[in-house]
């Protein structure tokens, strides 16, 4: 036996044929049920870092969480269709654009959600103006407080966020606190946080815990990012802000002068109910506790006009690419203009070619990005896609620095809008949980477009031909970034 290893012809023949079995191996397990591009992707990194590549595919090759996990999701998802049907609360969409209707219909049969009418909508741009709106509504309640943030943090700008739980708990009010797991640990005050949330008496759960120890284990990078805020079933809030500072508290950005610039939606109506469904199924998916999801419509408090509304819950809890279909049907149906605002803009191919499409076809497409990155990978691999969109008629605008606009949503025509915590990016339609609302209604468009025209302002266009002028190094390590998006 020693001889034989020590024949180096033998044992390099040996090496070539594991090799090859190994990618053959690769390739049959890589391929199935993934996209090529993320298959081929993975094929190659296997070819060229075999040892690597496989090891890399155990821990974060597979996209969808374990069975059990995806089972919750099921049986919720029954629970809300079963409690929503014949609700005459259900819009029926007398005055939706034609192409509407196919959209409500496979959001309702992706996430179990119907489109509800009988909704106000108000949108919170000022990042600690977005706090003081929601600690006002806690202050208030009278039953419940759910709240559920990518990240959250006990800091000096959001301690009397905390403190209005505490009151609210000293009221007797049911307090229930979820946040991802991995991404707590990257920040600051972990420990203050949840001291302080169990001694208020708040029931506090970590979600998508990685604690293999305990026997609580998926793929690492499989994270929930949604960020909800719904008090009593009366009210709620949603959208791309998490519960930090906004310079998220870390050196580099404090000494960089970055701040995050973020746009919330807070909503009376319906739809506050379907906000809380998707508190209730991560609840449930944590504590094996069934929240009672109400059945009751909950009414608007204040005169404003009214919008339709529809909850789509996305990730891979769910069978499918919800939020992909969606955004990639709408800027398909889209007749005059469409405007995106994502901070992570790594699309999939479906997503490029439908907005390459809608610029081929006419009509006013732009594209709202941060100028600056907090993630160097994801910003250079988005950087990629710009020559591209500009040679398609994409307008591209950048975000000055030193603020980061971490908004997330996308208008279509004059009154249809999505918004939520989805970025438009090869994460948040694969990897992270997310949660985003459609809304139909002129007047909330209206309003998205101002903040918009307020993006534009604070903004510098990027010029094709100064983008193609770029130095050469910026454009490979562009391309290179790009190819790590497609590991998925």
């Amino acid at each position: 036996m020693r001889e034989f290893f020590q024949d180096s012809e033998t044992f390099a023949l040996l090496l070539m044929a594991a090799h090859i079995i190994l990618v053959a191996v690769a390739a049959v397990l890589v391929s199935m049920n993934r996209r090529p591009s993320s298959a081929i992707a993975w094929v190659l990194a296997v070819i060229f870092i075999p040892i690597l590549g496989a090891v890399a595919f155990f821990f974060v090759g597979y996209s969808k969480l374990p069975k059990a996990r995806r089972d919750k999701q099921r049986e919720v998802n029954a629970l809300v269709l079963a409690r929503t049907e014949g609700s005459p609360f259900i819009s029926r969409g007398l005055d939706w654009p034609e192409w509407l209707h196919s959209a409500v219909v496979l959001n309702s049969n992706l996430g179990a959600l119907p489109m509800v009418t009988g909704n106000s909508a108000t949108l919170l741009g000022d990042y600690n103006g977005a706090f003081d709106a929601m600690i006002a509504e806690i202050d208030s309640a009278t039953s419940y407080v759910h709240v559920e943030f990518y990240i959250l943090v006990l800091d000096a700008t959001t301690e009397p966020y905390f403190q209005a739980l505490a009151r609210a708990r000293q009221r007797g009010v049911d307090v229930r606190v979820l946040s991802d797991h991995l991404a707590g640990l990257k920040f600051p005050g972990r420990k203050e946080t949840l001291e302080f949330l169990h001694e208020i008496g708040a029931e506090y759960r970590p979600m998508l815990p990685v604690r293999p120890w305990r026997g609580e284990w998926q793929r690492p990078d499989l994270r929930n990012h949604r960020k909800i805020c719904v008090i009593d079933g009366r009210v709620g809030f949603t959208g791309s802000q998490n519960l930090i500072d906004a310079s998220y508290d870390t050196k580099g950005n404090l000494k960089r002068g970055i701040q995050w610039h973020e746009l919330m939606m807070r909503v009376e109506g319906p739809v506050v109910r379907e906000l809380d469904a998707v508190f209730a199924t991560d609840w449930y998916s944590e504590t094996d506790v069934i929240l009672p999801l109400a059945s009751n419509p909950t009414g608007v408090s204040h005169h404003s006009a009214l919008v339709d509304a529809q909850v789509l819950p996305s990730g891979p809890s769910f069978d499918n690419d919800n939020n992909l279909k969606l955004y990639a049907t709408l800027i398909h149906k889209a007749e005059r203009r469409v405007s995106i605002t994502s901070p992570y803009f790594v699309p999939d191919e479906s997503i490029l070619m439908a907005i390459v499409t809608a610029a081929g076809r006419g009509l006013n497409v732009e594209l709202f990005v941060s100028e600056v990155g907090d993630q160097s990978m994801v910003y250079h691999a988005q950087r990629s896609y710009y020559e591209a969109l500009l040679r398609a008629g994409v307008r591209i605008y950048l975000y000055r620095a030193p603020k980061v606009l971490h908004s997330k949503h996308f208008t279509i025509d004059e009154e249809v809008a999505v918004i939520g915590s989805s970025n438009m990016d090869v994460r948040s339609f694969s990897l992270n949980m997310e949660v985003s609302v459609l809304v139909h209604g002129r007047d909330f468009v209206d309003a998205i477009r101002g903040i918009e025209d307020g993006y534009r302002v604070k903004s510098r266009e990027l010029q094709l031909e100064d983008w193609i002028r770029r130095p050469i190094a910026q454009k490979v390590f562009d391309n290179l970034a790009r190819l790590t998006a497609s590991l998925q």
